[in-house]
Formats: structure tokens, sequence, C-alpha cells
């Protein structure tokens, strides 16, 4: 059943849509760009959003939000322009790793920093496995790239790549394989623990998973956790108050309005506030114990929008 979101005038770009019990969703000012599959991070406590799809093609424009201003700006674009493509900060900078660099979507290997004092992009060590819509987390200043999709001849086709990235030595390692290869996943990292959730099997929207599996980086071991209530994929999560929140998604019917949250210390699943409107390809960001979702598309398969919304408990 779909919701009735009413939306009332607070402020120059802040608007709330409705609040009950399980959350509150508020409207903020759009993006520059409309984009989808694009990749977002928290960088000197400002939200950074680059790569992906847009009416001009792919993008290497990296734009920047300012929660204090409530302002956009831009900063040196990517090297090269990418999407589906993973961002992660360690030591207060940026790390952007692999994606696809064309409308064929050949996977790359790419690593660029970006050091935010210095305003320029660096590249580093290649990832050993080229491959794009895998997913990143931070774990003791690693960065764990898990997933994806690599090129086996002429046919993309999933990879349980668990690879690890140490910007401290620019160097990777490679560790245990992930259970279930698939795509389009979303990753999110809670107690030290690496949690893969959702995707789809060899970039087929159609062919939804609803894995849920947490690595140990103290075991080096995979374990398997109650399934996300609603398989789906292009999706993106967070972690607030101990609880991952796995947002948006795709598949052949049209897009996830769903915000379903799971519990590593319970093992079960909660449904919250379902989001104003369904996305896939989309990206979050935490910030002060706010969920930040940007862009994405609207429609299955393509499109973008320049959305940008907040989810936040009452």
């Amino acid at each position: 059943m779909k919701r009735l979101f009413i939306i009332i005038l607070i402020g120059i770009f802040l608007f709330p849509l409705i609040s009950e019990a399980d959350g509150i969703w508020v409207e903020l000012s759009s993006t520059p760009l409309k984009r989808t599959e694009s990749s977002s991070a928290l960088v000197d406590d400002k939200i950074y959003l680059l790569g992906g799809f847009t009416p001009k093609g792919i993008s290497k424009n990296v734009e920047v939000w300012d929660p204090k201003s409530g302002e956009w700006s831009r900063i040196i674009p990517l090297p090269r322009g990418l999407h589906h493509t993973t961002a992660s900060v360690v030591n207060g900078k940026l790390y952007v790793i692999g994606g696809f660099d064309s409308g064929t979507w050949r996977p790359v290997n790419f690593n660029y920093e970006y050091d935010p004092e210095i305003h320029r992009w660096t590249p580093k060590a290649p990832m050993p496995t080229a491959r794009g819509a895998h997913s990143a987390g931070v774990i003791e200043g690693k960065i764990h790239l898990v997933g994806g999709a690599h090129r086996k001849l002429l046919t993309l086709v999933n990879t349980p790549a668990h690879e690890v990235y140490d910007p401290e030595t620019d160097s990777w390692e490679t560790l245990p394989s992930m259970p279930t290869a698939r795509d389009h996943l979303t990753v999110s990292v809670a107690g030290k623990k690496l949690f893969a959730i959702g995707g789809r099997v060899d970039v087929n929207y159609n062919n939804n998973l609803d894995a849920n599996e947490s690595y140990d980086v103290k075991t080096g071991q995979w374990d398997r956790h109650t399934p996300l209530p609603t398989a789906r994929s292009g999706i993106t999560s967070q972690v607030l108050n101990g609880l991952i929140h796995v947002f948006g998604g795709e598949s052949g019917q049209g897009t996830f309005t769903e915000n379903e949250a799971y519990d590593p210390s319970t093992n079960k699943w909660k449904t919250f506030m379902a989001m104003p409107s369904g996305r896939h390809g989309l990206a979050s960001v935490l910030w002060k114990n706010e969920i930040h979702i940007l862009t994405g598309g609207p429609k299955p398969g393509g499109g973008g929008s320049n959305t940008h919304y907040v989810f936040k408990l009452n």
C-alpha cells in the first residue's frame, strides 16, 4: 500500500514529510546533478557525491554538500568517469576503487586517493580483481571490498572476491571469499564485522537475492544470518543506533521504497518508515545520527534523480 506524504515548508531547503513512531523523512536541497549508480562518503564532516550515470553520460564530477550552509559545491573531478564504484574514507582521505568506466560496463581495478588538504587525486595500487557493482566497508583502517561483477569472456558474471586494501602500506590482501557471489549488494560494518546484504545474480535485477552474510576479522570466517525480508538489489545501507538499515532497490517490477533494518544482536529484522519514493542505485551517508539518501533511479534499469532525503528516528 502506498503511503501519503505531506510536505510542509519549514525553511529554504528543509521539508519534513511525515512522522510516525518508526522514524521521520525529511527532504533537503536537491543535488546539482541527476544521478544514479553514484557513490558517496563523509569527508571532513561534508558529504561527497561522485560518479554514476547522468543525463549527459558517465560522470566524473564530485559534488560536496556542507550541512552547515545547506549548499552544494564542486571540487576537482575524478581522474575518469566511473559508475558502480565505491567510496571509502580512511584517516581523512577518500578512496574510490573499482567500478565500470564505460557504457559497455567495462570492469576496472583503478584505485584513486583524494587528499582534501592538497585537493589532489593520486593513483594507488590497483585492486587485484577488476570489478564493478561491488561494495566496500572499513574496519580498523583497512578497506574490505566484496562481490561485484567481472568479465568472463564477453559476459559480466558474479565474483565472490574479498580483497582488502591497506592505505598505510598501499598494499592488497586476499581474504576468504564471500559465500554468496553477487553484485549490486550493500555492505555495512557493525561490531567490527562486515555485513554483506542483498544483491543480484550476474547483474540481472530479475534475479534478486536475500542473502545476509557477515565476515569476522577476528576469526577470519563468514557466517550466514536471517535473510533480508525483501529480496532486492541496487540498494544502500547505513548503521543507525546499532541497526543496519537497508534502503531502496530495483527489480523487473519496479523500484523499492523499503526501509528494513537488521539487528545483529538479535538476528532479527524490523520494518521502519518507507522511503518517500522508490529508488535504485542510490547513495547514502550517515551524519550525526541521520541517514542521508542521495539521488538514484526512480525506474528500473536507468534514469536518475537529484533527490536528497534524510531518515532519522523520532
